[in-house]
């Protein structure tokens, strides 16, 4: 699920609610998942390299949402949530590993969160200035949007994202 730490910050995530309380994500919001579209697009792939690849697509929809600027240290997130099949809905006209979440997503459903490195934030900021332009086919866009990849994305426990708020 495609986050921002400014978004977090703002669900309660770190206050005194409960996390089956706080909600990180609405319902209707796009995540990305192994969906049987992924699967047929990346037949080859064992289920570690297909979440990675759900993952990955998911870093891209966190970019998104940084690209309206105004953050003060951008860093992409990616929430890796439990929730059954029947709670989302696929996508695969958008993308083959979105899905849309039927229901409000609870801290509680989040397994971790892989963020990027505070050392990454000036090329996160480049690329998300530069999303708009890489959808509307310019290749020297997508090629610095894809240079992100350089940029691995840190795991952390979900009692950790508190931390990473400060």
């Amino acid at each position: 699920m495609p986050a921002t730490l400014a978004d977090l910050a703002t669900s309660g995530v770190g206050g005194t609610d409960s996390p089956s309380q706080v909600e990180v994500a609405a319902a209707g919001s796009w995540a990305c998942a192994v969906t049987p579209a992924l699967r047929e697009w990346y037949r080859e792939g064992d289920i570690d390299e297909l979440e990675y690849a759900a993952l990955t697509r998911a870093a891209i929809g966190s970019l998104r949402l940084l690209a309206g600027g105004g953050v003060k240290m951008p860093r992409r997130v990616v929430l890796a949530v439990d929730v059954p099949d029947n709670a989302v809905a696929f996508e695969p006209d958008a993308d083959p590993a979105a899905v849309v979440v039927i229901e409000p997503i609870r801290l509680d459903q989040v397994i971790s969160a892989h963020v990027d490195d505070p050392s990454a934030a000036d090329d996160i900021a480049a690329a998300a200035a530069l999303i708009a332009a890489a959808d509307a086919g310019d290749d020297d866009a997508q090629f610095a949007i894809d240079g992100l990849g350089d940029h691995e994305l840190q795991w952390y426990a979900a009692q950790e994202i508190p931390f990473l708020l400060d």
